[in-house]
């Protein structure tokens, strides 16, 4: 008898952390260098304020990314593909629009951001850095299949531990950090909404919904279709695996901007404007080390996100022209799916020849990540309500009215900007 998903068909027991499948991935490039760039700034201007955000992305994050997951278990088919079925071609072109010009920028901040880590305790040029990191992935991913290159990425990630081990040294005002956590707070005016975008948008991004979709149709077509009471442990497992990844990105994201706020506003830093100054947030744990750990985490964080961020754009374009497609495939069986990794990546590249400001221009990824995201998520709201797209199994009502919630949310905030003072 095949298997879907057997290194998640059973959530619980020894061998966890191995059994988990496309959810893990999702949350861990969920803090790529754009999230640790954004989460870190926002700490740093606003203190403690934001951290209500927290408690409001999660449950946002792991339903559309349960949602995505849903319809690529149970449709066999990628968000693109459902898009172009369901919907006019002019709704799919916006749709591949808003996801290939999110993910390029996104790829050329994380470049930067890793050059100008590295560069901390590499005395090697930041454009020498870029082309390494950009020419060395592209490489592997096209070389490795990326279910064994992940195993091995997902460790270095570990360094973003620190950001949590921090809170155990400094001073920390654990009744303001309840106080602002449990009790929104928000001021209505041009910053403090931008900040919402780019939290919302590095958090709820557009890219793993089409990565996270593509995923479970790659395991899917690999390992087969299965009997109702498998498919039952898989829709569990499925979840469990889902809120497991998020909950940990989202986790790490109140450690990051606890630690931002308690170390850098506390300080007196209220805008990150370099890697260095990133980096001093570890400075408490680590003292001269923090520089390392800082560059462990982002290009941790980059080395798994960025090919996540190129093959999330590379399935998109695969389903909507129908060429063959995944990250299972050899080059050789798969030649138009592998160019445009190839090609997002040198779009990338390019963008750090241009004098973009690398840590800047993490927080503006998130920002447009974040006036993309809400209506590919109301497309996501959509397509999971449709019986005739998931049988039995559409979307239940909780599931459904968090989509909704995240989608109105998202779509709100640049209104708001607008009026906002």
């Amino acid at each position: 008898m095949s298997k879907h998903h057997p290194h998640r068909h059973h959530f619980g027991g020894r061998g966890y952390f191995r059994r988990l499948g496309p959810g893990l991935i999702t949350g861990a490039a969920d803090d790529d260098p754009s999230g640790i760039g954004t989460y870190s700034q926002v700490g740093a201007a606003f203190g403690f304020q934001l951290l209500w955000t927290t408690i409001v992305a999660l449950p946002f994050a792991a339903a559309v990314q349960e949602a995505t997951a849903r319809l690529g278990l149970f449709s066999g088919k990628g968000l693109a593909a459902l898009i172009k079925q369901e919907f006019s071609r002019k709704v799919l072109y916006v749709a591949l629009t808003l996801v290939v010009a999110a993910n390029t920028f996104n790829i050329g901040a994380d470049l930067g951001s890793m050059a100008a880590a590295t560069n901390l305790i590499v005395p090697i040029p930041e454009y020498v850095l870029v082309v390494v990191f950009a020419a060395g992935m592209a490489a592997l991913e096209i070389a490795i299949p990326y279910h064994q290159y992940s195993r091995v990425l997902r460790w270095l990630c570990v360094s973003l531990l620190s950001y949590i081990a921090v809170l155990f040294i400094i001073q920390v005002s654990w009744g303001d950090v309840a106080q602002h956590t449990f009790v929104p707070q928000l001021h209505f005016n041009k910053t403090e909404i931008a900040a919402l975008i780019a939290l919302f948008g590095t958090t709820i991004s557009p890219y793993l919904f089409f990565w996270q979709t593509s995923e479970e149709v790659e395991e899917l077509a690999e390992h087969g279709a299965e009997t109702v009471t498998e498919t039952a442990n898989h829709l569990r497992a499925m979840r469990g695996d889902v809120m497991a990844g998020m909950s940990s990105g989202v986790f790490v994201m109140f450690a990051i901007m606890v630690t931002s706020a308690a170390t850098l506003h506390k300080g007196g830093i209220t805008s990150i404007g370099t890697a260095d100054e990133a980096a001093q947030a570890l400075e408490p744990l680590a003292g001269s080390l923090a520089k390392l750990l800082f560059t462990l985490g982002i290009m941790g964080t980059g080395l798994l996100a960025v090919p996540v961020l190129a093959g999330s754009t590379s399935y998109a374009l695969a389903e909507t022209f129908g060429w063959r497609e995944g990250l299972s495939l050899k080059m050789s069986q798969a030649r138009a799916f592998y160019f445009v990794i190839l090609g997002s990546m040198m779009c990338g590249l390019a963008m750090n020849f241009v004098g973009l400001n690398p840590v800047r221009a993490l927080y503006w990824s998130a920002v447009l990540n974040g006036l993309a995201a809400p209506p590919l998520i109301a497309m996501i709201w959509l397509l999971s309500r449709r019986k005739h797209v998931l049988g039995e199994h559409v979307s239940g009502r909780i599931s459904q009215t968090l989509v909704a919630m995240a989608a109105i949310a998202s779509a709100l905030l640049p209104v708001l900007y607008f009026f906002a003072h």
